[in-house]
């Protein structure tokens, strides 16, 4: 009997969403895809996820699992290939200091920055929100300079949780982002988006229906390797 693949449900552009992915593609873990729309999100999702946010993992036997870095840490715990969740409890601890950083005060300002008409009860000043996601942006350049990545000389969990968001934020102005002194950064996100990892988590996928016929991601010509 042939095993029935857990179903994920995801936006391309999402940053939570991409990230989940590069780990399921990381792990070699195939899933069923099923690209979302936010504006018209499937009931399927939402019933099995009220807070109706991407991505969200669907195992086989029901567990749901509705949060970006859980599905992450399910897809490494399975198969961990490159060594992007050490065993090294320091390094750990470094790796989740780095992404709560990224998901709080970065993702805080980010937001504020990108989408400043979302938040009509707050006065915000968008250069304001920029400098302070930018500090941040620093402390990273300051790491990559180490080796290439953030923690250990060699790629884990922080770099691939992180630069989702380091593209949303650099794609606000790109001019402005490239003027800046953080060579690292650039440096970094630039071989990223020109990766075949990258290229493997951004194809395009219709927005699924039910009753669609079932895409499978990644596919089985995905390039594991940065």
């Amino acid at each position: 009997m042939a095993t029935v693949p857990p179903i994920v449900y995801s936006f391309r552009r999402c940053p939570y969403a991409m990230r989940a992915r590069l780990a399921l593609a990381a792990a070699g873990q195939t899933v069923e895809l099923r690209e979302v729309i936010l504006r018209d999100k499937p009931t399927a999702m939402i019933a099995a996820s009220p807070k109706a946010t991407v991505p969200v993992l669907v195992l086989p036997d029901g567990t749901v699992i509705d949060e970006s870095l859980d599905i992450m840490r399910w897809a490494l715990d399975r198969n961990d290939p490159e060594g992007w969740w050490p065993d090294d409890v320091g390094l750990r601890a470094e790796i989740d200091a780095l992404i709560a950083a990224n998901d709080g005060a970065f993702k805080n300002a980010l937001d504020r920055y990108k989408y400043p008409d979302r938040f009509e009860s707050e006065t915000i000043d968008g250069r304001e929100q920029r400098d302070v996601a930018g500090a941040y942006l620093v402390s990273l350049d300051r790491r990559l300079g180490d080796g290439g990545w953030l923690v250990g000389g060699r790629p884990s969990l922080a770099d691939y949780a992180i630069v989702p968001f380091v593209r949303q934020f650099a794609h606000v102005d790109r001019s402005w982002f490239d003027a800046q002194s953080w060579p690292n950064l650039i440096a970094r996100l630039d071989r990223f988006l020109v990766s075949e990892r990258f290229a493997t988590i951004m194809v395009r996928h219709k927005q699924w229906k039910n009753g669609d016929p079932v895409t499978l991601f990644p596919g089985p010509a995905a390039e594991r390797a940065l």
